[in-house]
């Protein structure tokens, strides 16, 4: 069950109603990250999934919004308020939670949703992927995290966790809580059956 104050209270993991995705404002430099985004929106929807995302309407983000939508599906944005002055809303969604800040915007995507995706993205998509990790190993939330590793582009973060792993910086719960997949429906087939590391004992010095 989550423990983020405030939340509502989260569904059945197997069920996986409603899914977070991180990725891109941008659409990278490869064709493949825009296939990859637009299948995967395909399959939130074949598995009766709602999204949930950052509410932008570029990039990555525009294509798995769209993507959702015309198949049908149900798409729902946060954003904060700096962004919706910028025009980068996505003004077609099912429902835009606008709030005050990106910890909110953090915050309220993770009271919202089952489980986390991160799709290729930069530095806003890494530091919401990592935070959501952080909030994991503190008990903060007990839902699962997952890079869906398209064209490779995660195995950085992948070989940088086998590495603080090495160097005694990650232990093996927590190394092995992230879940890292080239196939979207067997990342989401994971996901579902996800249990959560026992906790807890990662405040001593080896986890300094």
């Amino acid at each position: 069950m989550s423990r983020l104050a405030g939340s509502e209270k989260p569904s059945t993991l197997a069920a996986m109603q409603r899914i977070c995705v991180f990725c891109g404002s941008s659409p990278g430099t490869r064709p493949e990250f825009t296939e990859a985004t637009e299948g995967f929106a395909r399959l939130i929807v074949e598995r009766g999934m709602t999204l949930v995302y950052g509410g932008a309407k570029l990039g990555l983000m525009g294509v798995l919004a769209d993507t959702v939508l015309a198949e049908g599906g149900e798409a729902i944005g946060v954003i904060p308020s700096v962004l919706t002055r910028k025009e980068i809303v996505h003004e077609g969604l099912t429902k835009l939670h606008e709030v005050s800040s990106m910890h909110e915007r953090k915050a309220r995507m993770a009271e919202l949703s089952d489980g986390f995706v991160s799709l290729p993205g930069g530095l806003g998509t890494w530091e919401e992927t990592f935070e959501m990790l952080t909030w994991a190993q503190l008990g903060i939330h007990d839902k699962p995290c997952a890079l869906l590793n398209v064209s490779g582009y995660f195995t950085p973060v992948v070989d940088l966790f086998e590495h603080a792993l090495e160097e005694g910086f990650l232990r093996r719960p927590y190394h092995d809580m992230l879940i890292v997949e080239t196939s979207g429906e067997t990342l989401l087939d994971r996901m579902a059956s996800y249990e959560p590391p026992a906790r807890h004992e990662w405040l001593s010095a080896h986890d300094a």
